[in-house]
């Protein structure tokens, strides 16, 4: 069961097999969502410092009649797409447009939906020369005083902080075959048994499905797929997606400023307590 009382089908994937799925090649990204959410969705680019990040999709549209800010991450179908937009990981650049936007959307009253879906931030020293912990750091900092609604929804992989610098919201929501967790399965395995052929093994200790974090409170509802995974039918998981995201945006809308704040507040550190509450909250040391 959903939050919201809606039945999902039982499931007989192992945890492996979900993981597989949230990386499906043929999976809906970030574009195919909002091109269907926002027919009229129109592009920014750049973070007016150094350089734009194809990496992030950042731009604005009309959703349910309202002009809405929307980001994703995107990962490329092609192999020359996914090397222009670096597999989805995101460089400084990219969460500096993010900001840029973000900023423009509490400048102008407009809500903000963001689509989660990387493996992480871009590991490599260009991005690390240029500061890549610090704008996630900065990031996540920034999220929690943007004075609108924010819903942000996982909608394939959710790694690392790549994802939470995206990822701090009211309300997060993930899809039934979605992924969402503090390391990639192969980077858990690689730190803690310097062993990535374990990541199997890792995947099922991390706690890293859509019913596990909503069961942990982590996120508020688990949007059901298509049979067989979102890839299966493009407008229909949009269909669904679109339902959930106003559901949860809906009553956002109507909240004070200063309540959404101090509720996106209180909602991050339920969630901090819950990681130091938990010894295991992780793969387990041999």
């Amino acid at each position: 069961m959903t939050r919201h009382g809606r039945r999902l089908e039982e499931t007989t994937l192992t945890v492996w097999q979900v993981v597989e799925l949230a990386r499906h090649a043929s999976r809906p990204y970030s574009l195919d969502y909002i091109r269907r959410l926002a027919p009229d969705f129109i592009e920014l680019h750049g973070d007016r410092i150094s350089a734009d990040d194809p990496a992030l999709v950042a731009g604005v549209g009309t959703w349910h009649g309202r002009t809405t800010v929307f980001l994703g991450h995107q990962k490329g179908r092609s192999l020359k797409e996914r090397v222009a937009r670096n597999w989805g990981m995101m460089h400084p650049e990219g969460y500096r447009k993010a900001l840029r936007l973000a900023h423009h959307a509490a400048k102008f009253g407009f809500p903000i939906i963001s689509l989660i879906d990387t493996p992480g931030a871009y590991p490599g020293a260009g991005a690390e020369e240029r500061g890549i912990a610090a704008a996630i750091a900065r990031a996540i900092m920034e999220w929690f005083r943007i004075p609108v609604p924010i819903v942000a929804a996982v909608v394939g992989e959710g790694g690392s902080g790549g994802a939470l610098g995206m990822g701090v919201a009211d309300r997060v929501i993930m899809l039934e075959n979605s992924i969402y967790s503090v390391a990639s399965p192969e980077a858990a395995a690689s730190i803690v048994w310097r062993d990535n052929s374990r990541k199997v093994e890792a995947a099922e200790q991390l706690q890293l499905t859509s019913r596990d974090l909503l069961a942990m409170g982590v996120v508020e509802e688990v949007v059901p797929e298509p049979e067989g995974g979102a890839h299966m039918d493009y407008d229909a998981a949009a269909r669904v997606l679109d339902e959930a995201l106003m559901r949860h945006m809906q009553p956002l809308l109507a909240q004070p400023a200063d309540m959404l704040l101090q509720h996106r507040y209180e909602r991050f550190r339920y969630i901090d307590s819950l990681i130091h509450a938990e010894p295991h909250f992780g793969p387990k040391i041999d």
